[in-house]
């Protein structure tokens, strides 16, 4: 992956509609040359079944309103592309299931989807069913009529979303045909999505066991083998997060979104130093994703008895909840938990942009701290326009993540991008893009509680500096080649 800004949008969300619109405005438009490369969620058919994509009938088909195979291909030739493998699950409507409902053992799918009795072959027993942990209230099982029977099935997320029994025969060769798919077309990345859930083991949470790292392990090795590399998207505790990033290619280094709004909310830039010190080096760096901004990254262990630490203490953490609420006028609290069904309780739904209140200054910031940091920055389509809440669109969806996923149309693409914030923020990713420190060393530089220094050197003497002020919500860069430097 190039060493350069990457972007993260929904093809049918940002300028047009399509594969082909979204290849214009990044090679002629007004996205041009701002990219190294463009992660495209889910792209395949349908991209409007029960989670926005993430619930796919075909895998291996993109959805015919965006375009086809040779549309992305396409795109290759323009910037590196990234697709999601759907590794945890895939729709009750997929032709799989409905021929496995059907025909039952007599189906070609019999192996693919994964039941409970497969894990639990003797029955469970409350505490085993107890210690699955769960991104959702509620147990992981949905009782489907399968020919002459029922069957109780995993369904981690949703009853739409069937798990695959990632160890067949079956749920191999599926995960392999998209492999195999997204290299012809030219996709060099991947992100595994859900895969911290493909692996259960009795008397397990069902989470991140030694058995998924085994998994990711032999799934990247063939994804190498094509030439791909594999992103890890996991939200967990922070220390797990550390052990994750040793073992695979990248990670999303979540624990920083709700950090940078902690060292802004609170003017300090004590926690977010002492995570710098800690954290993975092969990260890709966010503040805003398709989903919500992480709660869970940063705080204690949930799942530790012993009561683990997180990054802030609880009550840190809770008026960060708290202050995002406020700043957005109350519109997160609408999109975030149950209020709006939404089952997400370990994220805050909101747009970056938003959560701090729309303050130009502090937004700009964050993104030089994000752009600053080792590893590969992302940008969300909304946050690269200084996206605000779309509370239309969460009223007529009810799914609290849509709030930051607004529909752009090319008119509202251009008139954006003639904001002053866009533009100072288009200026940032030029410059994260193009000067030669950033292929350099990267050093935490002594400073104040309230200040955050960070250096970028290489050894023929380019130099780059990020001097922030967190209390003041201000900063000044200098270095090398820089104007007035």
């Amino acid at each position: 992956m190039k060493n350069q800004v990457q972007l993260i949008t929904y093809v049918d969300r940002l300028g047009g509609g399509d594969l082909r619109a979204l290849h214009t405005l990044l090679r002629d438009g007004s996205l041009k040359g701002l990219f190294g490369g463009v992660h495209l969620l889910p792209f395949f058919h349908p991209i409007d079944g029960a989670d926005a994509g993430f619930d796919p009938i075909d895998h291996l088909s993109v959805d015919h309103r965006l375009g086809d195979w040779d549309d992305v291909k396409a795109l290759t030739q323009t910037v590196d592309v990234m697709g999601d493998v759907i590794v945890n699950h895939m729709s009750s409507q997929s032709p799989q299931f409905l021929d496995y409902q059907a025909r039952g053992d007599a189906s070609p799918y019999a192996g693919l989807f994964l039941r409970m009795d497969t894990v639990f072959p003797h029955g469970a027993r409350e505490k085993d069913l107890l210690g699955i942990y769960r991104p959702r209230p509620g147990l992981p099982f949905t009782p489907y009529p399968v020919a002459d029977r029922r069957e109780l099935l995993w369904t981690t997320f949703t009853p739409q979303q069937l798990d695959i029994d990632v160890t067949h025969p079956q749920g191999k060769a599926y995960l392999s045909s998209i492999l195999q798919r997204f290299a012809d077309a030219g996709i060099r990345m991947v992100r595994l999505d859900a895969v911290g859930y493909a692996l259960k083991k009795a008397g397990s949470s069902c989470f991140m066991e030694p058995d998924t790292f085994d998994f990711i392990a032999a799934f990247a090795a063939e994804a190498r083998a094509l030439g791909i590399e594999v992103l890890v998207e996991i939200h967990s505790y922070y220390q797990r997060q550390i052990e994750i990033a040793a073992q695979v290619d990248w990670v999303y280094d979540f624990a920083l979104p709700p950090l940078v709004l902690h060292a802004l909310f609170n003017g300090t830039a004590e926690p977010l130093k002492r995570w710098i010190g800690i954290r993975p080096a092969n990260s890709l760096t966010v503040l805003d994703t398709h989903d919500g901004i992480g709660i869970i990254d940063i705080g204690a262990d949930a799942s530790d008895r012993a009561g683990k630490p997180g990054l802030v203490p609880p009550a840190e953490l809770d008026a960060l909840v708290e202050r995002i609420h406020a700043n957005s006028q109350g519109q997160s609290r609408q999109a975030t938990g149950a209020a709006a069904s939404n089952l997400d309780l370990y994220q805050v739904n909101c747009t970056f942009y938003d959560a701090l209140g729309r303050d130009d200054e502090a937004y700009l910031l964050g993104r030089a701290i994000q752009f600053f940091l080792p590893g590969v920055p992302q940008v969300y389509y909304v946050g690269l326009l200084a996206g605000e809440n779309d509370m239309d669109l969460l009223a007529r969806s009810r799914v609290g993540r849509d709030i930051n996923r607004h529909h752009y149309t090319p008119a509202e693409i251009a008139s954006a991008s003639l904001r002053s914030v866009v533009q100072r923020l288009f200026e940032l990713i030029r410059l994260r893009n193009t000067h030669p420190a950033f292929n350099g060393r990267f050093e935490v530089l002594p400073s104040g509680a309230h200040q955050l220094h960070l250096r970028w050197s290489t050894e023929s003497g380019d130099e780059i500096v990020l001097e922030a002020d967190l209390a003041a919500r201000t900063m000044a860069l200098r270095g090398s080649g820089l104007t007035g430097a």
